[in-house]
């Protein structure tokens, strides 16, 4: 490297900041330069592809993680009090030992801070030394280097199924049409594939062997810059992001622009997000009060030290002077004891804490993510749990908002019936078909002991509708129905590719299709038409009858000499969403099959074989606002540009206007809205299908705005919108669809579960009204018996909410109710389905407190036609306002929103990508998946962790009290009657690992219980175990315990010639017995991991006691506890004091478990019966349950006498204590 000045060197690390930061970066090919020194490379100031994640470095890893610990109040304030301790006038004892605490901790957590960075060096490591090709103009072809290695202004080669490594300009792919697929699932969790398109000019006259011409022509160019016209109205077209893979394409040269950390995806990684769970809130004010009660203590001792001194007629000669004579003031002297106080009971403050509670999460979350009932055979997944700090919060949810497709449904669509021209056609053998199918599917799982359906196989199912055969062939409105087929085939972003090429699993079942074919006979139907059976192959076929007397033909037959299509076995279709594929699929049955999409032109065939290839002059992407989409393009025949839009009915139907004739189109209009408003009530997914004629002038004027429109820099996307809504106006109405979304597995239960859990659930959806509440009726969201208050911009909103002044809204059917003298002290089961328009105005200030009051008293709320932005404000307004925990589920990127805006996220991966899934806290593949999650491991989670909290606050304090009560006896000098190293060692090393395993495997219930009786997870809601009164009780009965472990051994030494040590030996072993019998009390569910941990530590206590007493002659407790041990007193004194220390506590609970027994405490009692008899007993509650109902508010009902037992008295007992909690 050559010499340069420090000036020069400054000079051009200036020069290389302003390249950085430039918006229009000119780059220069680094061919030229292949094999000069750094100094002399042009493309130099910029970083090169090297990615480091890593925090730390070898050399500087311990300051730099002390700095980042320093940032927490905590460490500094113990780190505080040890330099403290070296000041000779407060020091409480030893100066060293002071340290060791505070460094064990921050050894600790710089352990844990290592291992998680080297994790991060190795991912690094790894991606770094990932292969890929790079252009060498010493060896004239693509040479093999690593990714650290690429630098801006390479030539790079990407293959197929390669990740890209760098931010690259598509110049060149194999494709003849220099388009390149790729999938960015790293990037966004989209799987779908996406077009990029090389850079006009470069690549079209260059033959696919020639890669040289395209290097050379840009080397001549001398730079590249976004400054060409072209470039900057399609650069996303043809840019390759880093991380995103290549699909479907032989291979594709790149130059590279953005490298390292300068790459989309690295400026797009912000790193994981923090949450703070309610208890970490809760447990954080208790600290405070903590600190506050040192504080209390130390101002205690510091006025008594002060008042002590004032009584003494003298000064005692154990008070020695300094060096030059002088003797500090009682005051002066007083002031120093409150310091030496805080280093004394600094333990009281539990430092330690924070560090138990992160391992602990780490054990409650390896129980969650191996638990094999969250595992999904069909998905090969299992859960994730991405947010390590709020598993307990998982125990406390109140409200749950579910999105609909995806979430409750599968997201596999089916076609069911369609509405063409005003005319319906059914399809109703696709159902039977499925239902068989699905059966036959089954059975050979079970036989083959292999995966089910791959997830595309039932979106291809489509019988042809003999009655829409017969129109399609016949001669009338041919025009209207080919153009609603070709539509379905055009209008949609599915890509094409080759069978060979598709993304899919190694799978048994792959076959499955041709097996079902030559099955023909096994249900009696006929062969459902997929996309493993071509339109042509009917004619081979011929005509078969199913049981209905249908019949399957093509739709017509291609004339002689007409080459045969290509298979469609052979073409795969990779679609956006699984809507999209169902009808691309639907028109592939019909014959008229999508051969082929680029960014210029799709082809499709015909059903006589003829293929037409339309050119796309513009493609209007689907937005939550417009919601539909269109696509422009050219007639191959009559060179008429179409458009082609699909859509929400709403969303198309006021846009309409035909040249049919306008009371002919009102006419098909409104049968068709018939037809749409019967396909909701099924529950089927509508859409509506139509077009308009341009054209060439209106065209051509449209096209110049939308090319200002794409070419704007400020309010780029509005102008887009804008355009694309200028354009979709004037339609002719073709048709409908109505597509099946069936629930998924279980989902019915698991709502029901999920209510009688205590939570509501809320569902936000985009679908119809009528298609959202039939799937509230099948999922049991909404029960018949339900009164049900439908609310749209129809009705008179603000009149209704004006009445929610008082308990619940007074609608005049909730007034009738509320009035009937039969109904006294009870509640209607209200559920609220309302749409999104009247959801904007009831979100208004003026009006947004009532609704929240409306709402807070429905036990359902259903939400239709409402956007990704109003589902996140419904739960950032519900969270806000009613100050409940809540959690939004969702599988697709327009539940983004919803789930980030929520206390706990979960994302479902599903049909959608994994958009969900990356924002999400926790991953689930099902939403029955759900209830176990919350009902049993989010229950654990907050138990275990809220009462292990609650037993560090009573040991810390326990302990330490023992050393406030010396100080009435010792002046309040801040003396100890315990050695300071058994001090340290008392919580590092005999009491820190029990409470730890505690909240890591005690169960209150087993998971039996939680899941047959939901009602037990209402225990965790709210104020939860973890609250102001149980924190203080534990605080006291540290206090009273504490007082008890001191005075019962001070009362009996009295008098005594024992010393300090011989006394606090007692004192130490009787508190850890109480501490250690205490948490004994506390355990649930007793494993030979938790009696070896309690009496581990005994022994250990003991062995170090003693080999600490043997080692340290100079110790002036030598062989103390030696001493203590063969004196029967010590053992005696052990006994009782820990006896009566525990029997409040003990009395406590024998109290509350037989006399006034909680929810928890009855299911612990039915866990200890027998298997069988216990699901008896909880069959019989919940059937009891039923037929009390939810609306009775009167809960000591008697059961009736067919449920009354035979049993003995006590099982008795436990049938009513479970119907007295059944409404808690």
């Amino acid at each position: 490297m050559p010499w340069m000045s420090p000036l020069a060197r400054i000079r051009d690390a200036l020069a290389g900041q302003r390249a950085r930061d430039k918006d229009l970066r000119n780059l220069v090919s680094n061919l030229p330069y292949e094999g000069l020194d750094k100094w002399k490379q042009p493309n130099r100031h910029f970083r090169n592809n090297g990615i480091k994640t890593t925090k730390y470095s070898v050399l500087f890893f311990i300051p730099m993680n002390l700095f980042e610990q320093f940032h927490r109040l905590a460490n500094l304030y113990f780190v505080g009090l040890a330099i403290l301790n070296f000041v000779p006038v407060v020091q409480a004892f030893e100066p060293e030992v002071a340290l060791i605490p505070i460094c064990v901790i921050l050894a600790l957590t710089a352990i844990k801070d290592a291992w998680e960075d080297f994790r991060r060096y190795k991912s690094d490591k790894k991606l770094n030394r990932l292969p890929c090709f790079v252009y060498s103009s010493k060896e004239k072809c693509f040479v093999e280097k690593r990714w650290k290695d690429v630098r801006v202004g390479d030539f790079v080669k990407v293959e197929s199924n390669d990740i890209v490594p760098a931010d690259l300009l598509l110049l060149y792919t194999s494709d003849p049409n220099g388009v390149c697929h790729i999938e960015t699932a790293n990037l966004d969790g989209e799987t779908n594939l996406k077009q990029r398109r090389a850079v006009p000019g470069v690549c079209i006259t260059v033959s696919n062997t020639d890669i040289l011409l395209i290097i050379h022509a840009v080397i001549r160019t001398g730079c590249l810059g976004f400054s060409h016209p072209d470039l900057v109205l399609k650069q996303h077209l043809v840019y390759l992001k880093g991380g995103c893979t290549v699909r479907n394409t032989g291979y594709a040269v790149g130059f590279v622009v953005y490298a390292g950390h300068e790459t989309k995806a690295m400026l797009n990684n912000n790193g994981p997000r923090y949450k703070r769970s309610r208890l970490e809130r809760r447990l954080n004010i208790d600290v405070i009060f903590c600190i506050l009660l040192l504080f209390t203590m130390c101002i205690i001792g510091s006025l008594g030290h002060y008042l002590w001194l004032e009584s003494m007629p003298s000064v005692p000669l154990y008070l020695v002077p300094q060096t030059d004579g002088h003797l500090d003031t009682p005051s002066l002297s007083s002031f120093y004891k409150f310091f030496s106080m805080i280093i004394l009971l600094q333990v009281l403050i539990p430092i330690s804490l924070y560090v138990s509670i992160e391992l602990v999460k780490i054990g409650q979350i390896y129980f969650i993510t191996n638990d094999l009932d969250l595992y999904d055979e069909e998905t090969d997944a299992t859960i994730q749990c991405k947010a390590l700090n709020i598993t307990e919060d998982l125990g406390q949810i109140q409200y749950i908002f579910s999105d609909k497709t995806g979430t409750l449904t599968e997201n596999k669509m089916v076609f069911r019936r369609c509405s063409i021209m005003g005319r319906e056609y059914p399809h109703k053998e696709n159902e039977c078909v499925r239902r068989a199918l699905k059966m036959y599917i089954y059975k050979i799982k079970i036989l083959m002991f292999t995966k089910s359906l791959p997830p595309n196989q039932q979106e291809t199912e489509v019988i042809l509708d003999q009655k829409l055969l017969r129109q399609i062939r016949g001669t009338e409105k041919i025009d209207a129905y080919q153009d609603f087929f070709l539509a379905l085939a055009i209008c949609n972003t599915v890509v094409v590719s080759m069978a060979t090429a598709k993304r899919l699993r190694s799978n048994p079942l792959d076959t499955l299709s041709s097996l079902v074919r030559r099955a023909g006979s096994w249900t009696r139907l006929r062969a459902p038409i997929t996309s493993e059976t071509s339109a042509n192959d009917l004619t081979t076929q011929g005509q078969s009858v199913n049981q209905t007397g249908g019949q399957t033909c093509s739709l017509h037959v291609p004339p002689q000499g007409t080459a045969p299509a290509v298979p469609a076995g052979k073409l795969c279709y990779e679609a956006e969403s699984p809507d999209e594929a169902a009808l691309v699929h639907t028109a592939k049955a019909y014959g008229f099959v999508l051969m082929s999409r680029t960014p210029d032109s799709v082809t499709v065939q015909l059903p006589s074989g003829a293929q037409l290839r339309f050119e796309v002059l513009d493609t209007l992407s689907f937005d939550s606002n417009r919601k539909r989409m269109s696509v422009l393009v050219r007639h191959p025949i009559s060179k008429q540009c179409i458009l082609y839009t699909k859509g929400a009915d709403y969303a198309i139907m006021e846009l309409l206007e035909t040249p049919y004739g306008e009371k002919q189109q009102k006419a098909i209009a409104s049968d068709t809205q018939q037809h749409l408003d019967c396909y909701a009530k099924e529950g089927l997914r509508t859409l509506c299908i139509a077009k308009k004629v341009l054209c060439d002038g209106e065209y051509e004027s449209w096209a110049v705005q939308r090319q200002h429109a794409l070419a704007a820099m400020d309010n780029r996307e509005q102008l887009i919108m804008d355009s694309a809504v200028q354009i979709e106006t004037n339609l002719c109405l073709l048709g409908a669809t109505g597509v099946e979304d069936r629930l998924q597995d279980s989902v019915p239960d698991t709502v029901m579960t999920l209510r009688e859990a205590g939570i509501q659930v809320w569902v936000l959806t985009g679908d119809k009204p009528e298609t959202a509440v039939n799937i509230g009726y099948a999922c049991r969201l909404l029960e018949q018996d339900d009164l049900v208050i439908n609310m749209s911009c129809k009705s008179k909103v603000r009149s209704l909410i004006s009445n929610s002044q008082r308990k619940f809204p007074l609608y005049p059917e909730v007034r009738r109710y509320s009035e009937d003298p039969r109904n006294v002290d009870t509640t209607p089961d209200i559920s609220l389905v309302i749409d999104g328009r009247t959801l904007t105005m009831l979100m208004s200030p003026d009006l947004r407190d009532r609704f929240v009051d409306l709402a807070r008293h429905c036990r359902s709320v259903l939400c239709c036609r409402v956007t990704p932005l109003q589902k996140s404000e419904v739960v950032k307004l519900i969270r806000e306002k009613l100050k409940v925990m809540t959690l939004a589920v969702g599988d697709g990127a327009n539940d983004v929103n919803m789930i980030q805006a929520a206390d706990i996220g979960v994302g479902i991966s599903g049909q959608e990508g994994m958009q969900a899934v990356m924002a999400s806290d926790f991953a689930i593949s099902r939403f029955k998946h759900l209830k176990k999650l919350l009902l049993v491991h989010g229950h654990w989670c907050y138990s275990r962790l809220a009462n292990m909290i609650i037993y560090f606050f009573y040991k810390n304090a326990a302990n330490v009290n023992l050393l406030f009560w010396y100080q009435f006896f010792c002046g309040f000098t801040a003396n100890a009657m315990i050695d300071h190293w058994l001090m340290i060692f008392f919580n590092l090393l005999f009491t820190s690992v029990p409470p730890i395993m505690f909240g890591i495997m005690d169960k209150d219930v087993s998971a039996e219980m939680l899941l047959g009786l939901p009602e037990l997870y209402r225990t965790g809601q709210g104020k939860g175990e973890y609250s102001f009164f149980t924190f203080w009780i534990s605080m006291l009965d540290a206090f009273y315990q504490s007082l008890v472990a001191f005075f019962i051994p001070y009362f009996t030494y009295r008098g005594s010639d024992i010393d300090i040590y011989a006394f606090g030996t007692p004192l130490n072993t009787i508190s850890l017995f109480t501490i250690l019998l205490h948490l004994s009390i506390e355990i649930k569910a007793w494993t030979i991991v938790h009696v070896f941990i309690i009496l581990g530590s005994v022994t250990l206590y003991f062995i170090v006691t003693l080999a600490y007493g043997v080692r340290y002659l100079n110790y002036s407790g030598y062989w103390t506890l030696q001493a203590q041990m063969v004196d029967p007193m010590f053992y005696l004194v052990c006994l009782i004091s820990t006896v009566i220390a525990l029997l409040p506590r003990y009395l406590f609970h024998v109290l509350k478990n037989s006399i006034t027994c909680s929810p928890i405490v009855e299911a612990r009692h039915l866990d200890t019966l027998e298997p069988s008899t216990r699901d008896q007993w909880i069959k019989e509650w919940r059937s009891f349950r039923g037929r009390v109902q939810d609306k009775t508010s009167d809960v000591s009902a008697s059961p009736p006498s067919e449920l009354k037992p035979t049993q003995s008295s006590s099982e008795l007992n436990i049938r009513l204590g479970l119907v007295l909690f059944c409404h808690i």
